[in-house]
């Protein structure tokens, strides 16, 4: 008997060198079942810190603890095989300094097994991203709306509205680049500068609210399956989980108090 080749995962190399190829596929996950429907289509999972306002009701993702995006990281690599897993570095873990950012991403890389994290930030955030990459960790960067940095931006507001602030964006994306990120995410941000940055960085960009000429494209599971009433106006809704849930729901309730719940197929005898 031959012995039985392992499945690998993808990783933040072989994202890198699908530049300008076939479009890469992601999604957010924060749990080890919806984890391992997506695993089989999904290029990598990003295990985003928009679970605090998904999963835990807050307001903005700033809340988000190092404890919290660690415990849902492990969850999700539980719950795949071949999808590289990409967690995200909460507000306040990062920014103080390179050797915190370098801590905190051993602890999240240590605890979760994932393959990689990501950082919100462009200039900003360079010097942190390269200090990160020289020391075995791969970072995907994400710039244009930053949701950590939602109180600076006055709310979640779509990026390059104005022509003359294109200029930063550019730089960002460079900046990152430069620093040694393996991909950028692209979000809330006017199509023709999402298109442009993409043709000019050798880097993939993912796209969530930007260009199709991105590399690949990323949204939130939940938004797309149907179960936020009120999505962004870059989400196509793929299903009608809320509706379904609801009625499921609705019509348990009514036969628990019918008392045709449980049946016979539901006893032991």
């Amino acid at each position: 008997m031959s012995a039985q080749k392992p499945v690998r995962r993808m990783t933040a190399p072989q994202i890198a060198k699908r530049k300008g190829g076939e479009p890469i596929v992601s999604l957010t996950s924060y749990h080890a079942h919806t984890a391992s429907i997506v695993d089989t289509y999904a290029d990598f999972i990003l295990v985003g810190d928009s679970l605090g306002m998904v999963m835990h009701g807050m307001e903005s993702t700033v809340g988000v603890s190092l404890d919290l995006m660690i415990m849902h990281g492990k969850a999700v690599v539980r719950g795949t095989k071949t999808a590289l897993v990409v967690v995200d570095m909460p507000f306040g873990s990062y920014e103080e300094s390179p050797a915190e950012a370098f801590r905190n991403a051993a602890r999240v890389m240590k605890e979760t097994q994932c393959g990689a994290v990501k950082l919100e930030g462009g200039v900003r955030m360079a010097e942190t991203i390269r200090f990160l990459t020289d020391r075995g960790v791969p970072v995907m960067a994400h710039i244009g709306l930053t949701p950590q940095s939602v109180h600076v931006m006055g709310g979640f507001k779509t990026q390059g509205r104005q022509q003359d602030d294109w200029d930063q964006h550019f730089e960002d994306a460079r900046a990152v680049t430069e620093a040694g990120a393996f991909a950028v995410v692209l979000e809330g941000m006017v199509e023709p500068l999402a298109a442009q940055i993409t043709g000019e960085i050798p880097i993939p960009t993912i796209g969530i609210g930007a260009s199709a000429e991105c590399d690949g494209q990323i949204l939130v599971l939940e938004d797309m399956l149907g179960l936020n009433p009120a999505p962004p106006k870059f989400v196509k809704v793929y299903g009608n989980l809320g509706g379904q849930i609801e009625a499921a729901v609705k019509a348990y309730a009514n036969e628990v108090k019918e008392r045709s719940f449980p049946a016979e197929d539901q006893v032991y005898r």
